[in-house]
This record gives structure tokens, sequence and C-alpha cells, in this order.
């Protein structure tokens, strides 16, 4: 999981600017990330894990397990709290809360899924 760690802390920027609704898949399943927050997160998954075809493959397959997962807006909420975690000031502290965690806690439980399934 620590090759995902350092991706939740690159794809925040970009990620939490781009919330358009995709509406539902053919399968049903309600796919509410925009395809500019799952690129996001591919091109800083293949930064970190290597900028090859296997890793595009493992990437896309990480990302649309964290999203089977966990709903955009509870990625997005996660992504920022870490984020404010890593600031030196005073408001950070608001983001060190049991309930920041369990929002952490919850990214990191599907990250984890997605590198079970995926790497």
């Amino acid at each position: 999981m620590g090759r995902l760690l350092a991706l939740v802390v690159f794809t925040f920027p970009l990620a939490a600017f781009g919330a358009v609704s995709c509406g539902t898949s053919a399968g049903g399943i309600v796919n509410d990330y925009p395809t500019s927050a799952r690129a996001d997160y591919v091109f800083a998954c293949m930064a970190v894990n290597g900028e090859t075809h296997e890793a595009l493959d493992r990437c896309s397959c990480a990302i649309d397990v964290i999203a089977s997962i966990l709903p955009y807006k509870n990625y997005v909420s996660a992504e920022t709290v870490l984020s404010m975690q890593q600031e030196r000031s005073y408001l950070a502290l608001m983001f060190r809360t049991a309930a920041a965690k369990k929002i952490v806690r919850r990214l990191r439980e599907a990250e984890a899924e997605g590198e079970v399934r995926c790497f």
C-alpha cells in the first residue's frame, strides 16, 4: 500500500476540482467518478509504479475498484483531509479528529482492496 499512499498525495489537487456526475454504467452500478479524476489517479499511479502498459492496466483497475467501493464525494472528502493533514497550521488540527481519521480509513481500505485485486 506504500505506492498508493504517495498516489493519494498527488491526486487531490486535480481530482477534487473535477466533480461532474457521470450517471450510471451499463451494469447499473453508479459511476460518479468523473473521467478526469480517474485519469488523474491513473497518471499519478503510473508515475509511482512505472510508466508501462502493465502499470496502466493495474492503475486503471485500482481506481475502478476504489470507485466501486467508495462514492466520489467520499473520495474527495478523504483527499481533502489528507491534503489538510499535511499543513502545519492551526486549521490543520481540525483535520486530525476521529471523524477525519474515519474518512481517511475508508479510502485506505478501498485502496488496499484495489491493490489486492490489481497488483
